[in-house]
């Protein structure tokens, strides 16, 4: 547990340096950095070699995150995500409080909500949403694990989490689903 807690500690002073860091997710392992730090977001697509119309992820850690970064969250959503079964992340129309590197040309933005400790706990100790994209260079492979990590992309960001970087369970992208404005559901992968 303090190496969870010194982790914790260490990739949130990344983030507040304006850095970018590669950490184990409830999915892949990820690219990320503070979600409002502008800088810090473009650095992440220079890293991916991403092109910027093309919109990442943020992580939250609950439903009233959700709910300030989201202009009008239906009222079945948290019932939703209670009766997800796999990390999910929702498209929503209505992006706001984020800078604009961070939402897509159409207004909308990608958002997974958290189960996994390391990120939960570094989630809330920020009190901020991360940015997250999978840890490969644009249009590779995502690394299934730590070991699959191109080292190009370890060696670009700032900082490497030290946490889970020994587990062998091949990991999986999220399941994407969208929400529409008239509270249709969409599912664009599974």
């Amino acid at each position: 547990m303090k190496d969870l807690v010194r982790e914790v500690q260490a990739a949130e002073e990344e983030l507040l340096m304006g850095n970018v860091i590669l950490y184990p997710t409830d999915t892949v392992w990820g690219i990320g950095c503070d979600a409002h730090e502008a800088k810090a977001v473009q650095k992440v697509f220079k890293i991916k070699e991403r092109d910027p119309s093309k919109s990442m992820i943020i992580l939250v850690a609950d439903i009233g995150m959700v709910k300030h970064y989201v202009e009008n969250v239906p009222d079945a959503f948290e019932k939703m995500l209670e009766e997800q079964e796999q990390p999910t992340t929702y498209i929503f129309e209505g992006a706001q409080n984020l800078p604009e590197e961070v939402i897509a040309p159409d207004g909308t933005i990608a958002i997974r909500v958290v189960k996994d400790e390391f990120c939960h706990k570094l989630i809330r100790q920020l009190d901020r949403p991360l940015v997250s994209t999978s840890a490969n260079l644009s249009g590779g492979k995502s690394p299934a694990t730590f070991a699959d990590i191109d080292e190009e992309v370890k060696k670009r960001v700032d900082y490497v989490v030290r946490w889970r970087q020994d587990e062998e369970s091949e990991a999986r992208p999220s399941r994407i689903v969208k929400i529409k404005a008239n509270g249709e559901i969409e599912t664009i992968r599974e």
